[in-house]
């Protein structure tokens, strides 16, 4: 096994490792480090074209409760090894990569529902739990849902989509895991466990801890079990599908939409490139729009829609379910690995006055980079204040095989261009190693102070070290 990223790797002794096997399995096998050393951050997939890896573990550990979460990070902190925390390892930035090796934490074993309290409509469950198993099991055994549907599902786990501040396709609708989280266990750098919120309803007793650990990527805690909030199961669906002469004038109708406080659980814009891409329309940016509701609720919902679009040309409904067939599609983006094309994903916000400069300036700045084949936008999740764009990219240079350096210059212009326009540079991806050296410039001075909740939490700095871009004891990943 090759590790495609250098710099220091911090080994685990007998020692720890023994003590660490007494508190649950260890695995030292080829094939477990290198299972845990990537996830799917689209450049780490053209490296293991070439047999490589990111980074390689020095072994795996597997807790299957949260008390053996906490023991072992009271043993790795007193003998001053990384921990780096993974599950689905479906995140696409290196946020699960172990760039200075010590310990994979596979949480993977911590799965399952805690508590079903349906008057209440709150919903428990351990962090290690498979998406698509948590959701399927609340739809069927519960009538319930929390209205978070990734397109990782099948691959993603509740304490993943916690550590990224994950995003679902129907989030116009039920919000961001953020919004549906209302109380943490987290399992502290020092071995503490503690929990945070989950007691009553919109407590005003000081700040909300847990949404410290929501988004922190592992860096200041390991979640080990989530409180959300249900919702019954929707028993009616409305779609439509509109065709727009540019992508502003469909971001202005989506604006105007969530204005008047029509929330549609999906409200996706396609400019030309990608309406023609994903519908085969070549003459206008698709909307598709669809919602789930009480019937009259979504019939409210759609006549609003639809009175907000009245100036578009009204397409065949049939496109939503082209979309929904197609939407966890990422065959594409392995074809484009193999023919040697670098691509990728950005996913950013901003207010909705940014929204149409920033799609311009974004894309501008991709097809000047050189090398760039393609670049293009849709946007979703979309919310009264503004919205998440998503800008793909692909190139290559010379028609030889691409580097790093493609990538790197392509992100480079992108983040610089969504900075300027007053975007923030992820919505729901996280950070991981990919966007790490642009968060300072986003934070400004509040970085400061995340630098210094890191200190406090985890003093020895061996929480996923290397991520957020944070200091680490261990200096920072040797990429790009």
């Amino acid at each position: 096994m090759v590790e495609h990223l250098g710099g220091l790797r911090v080994e685990v002794g007998d020692a720890v490792v023994e003590r660490l096997a007494a508190i649950c399995p260890v695995d030292a096998t080829d094939e477990a480090r290198s299972d845990h050393g990537h996830d799917w951050w689209p450049l780490a997939m053209r490296w293991a074209g070439r047999g490589e890896v990111p980074a390689l573990p020095a072994v795996v550990v597997s807790p299957t409760d949260s008390t053996q979460v906490a023991a072992v990070l009271a043993v790795c902190s007193g003998a001053r090894v990384p921990v780096t925390p993974a599950a689905g390892r479906s995140g696409v930035c290196g946020g699960s990569v172990p760039v200075f090796g010590g310990i994979s934490l596979d949480l993977c074993g911590m799965s399952g529902l805690v508590e079903v309290d349906d008057g209440s409509l709150l919903v428990s469950a351990r962090a290690g739990t498979n998406g698509a198993v948590f959701e399927a099991e609340l739809r069927t055994v519960h009538g319930l849902t929390i209205g978070h549907r990734p397109q990782s599902l099948a691959i993603s786990t509740v304490g993943g989509w916690l550590a990224c501040r994950s995003a679902g396709q129907y989030s116009t609708r039920y919000g961001k895991i953020e919004d549906m989280v209302v109380g943490l266990e987290v399992a502290l750098a020092d071995g503490r466990l503690i929990r945070t919120g989950g007691r009553a309803p919109r407590s005003a007793t000081g700040p909300d801890l847990g949404q410290l650990f929501v988004g922190s990527e592992g860096t200041l805690g390991v979640i080990t079990e989530a409180t959300f909030r249900a919702a019954p199961l929707p028993p009616a669906e409305r779609r439509a599908a509109f065709g727009f002469g540019s992508f502003e004038e469909g971001l202005d109708a989506c604006r105007r939409i969530v204005r008047r406080g029509a929330t549609p659980a999906v409200l996706r814009l396609y400019d030309l490139v990608e309406s023609r891409r994903n519908f085969g329309v070549d003459d206008g940016a698709v909307l598709v729009v669809l919602d789930e509701a009480d019937p009259r609720l979504a019939d409210a919902v759609l006549h609003l829609v639809g009175e907000e679009c009245a100036g578009a040309e009204r397409l065949d409904d049939a496109l939503v379910d082209r979309w929904l067939s197609h939407r966890d599609d990422v065959s594409t983006l392995v074809a484009l690995v193999a023919a040697g094309v670098v691509g990728d994903t950005c996913e950013v916000a901003a207010r909705w006055s940014a929204l149409p400069g920033l799609y311009r300036a974004a894309v501008a700045a991709l097809e000047a980079v050189p090398g760039t084949i393609v670049a293009s936008a849709h946007q979703s999740h979309a919310y009264r204040d503004g919205a998440c764009i998503y800008l793909t990219f692909g190139g290559r240079r010379d028609g030889a095989e691409p580097d790093d350096a493609y990538y790197v210059e392509a992100w480079d212009a992108v983040t610089a261009a969504v900075l300027q326009a007053g975007g923030t540079i992820s919505h729901h991806h996280g950070v991981g190693i990919n966007r790490a050296r642009f968060l300072r410039e986003e934070l400004g001075g509040s970085y400061d102070t995340l630098v210094a909740l890191k200190a406090a939490l985890d003093p020895h700095g061996i929480l996923n070290p290397g991520k957020l871009g944070l200091p680490s004891p261990w200096g920072q990943p040797a990429w790009p």
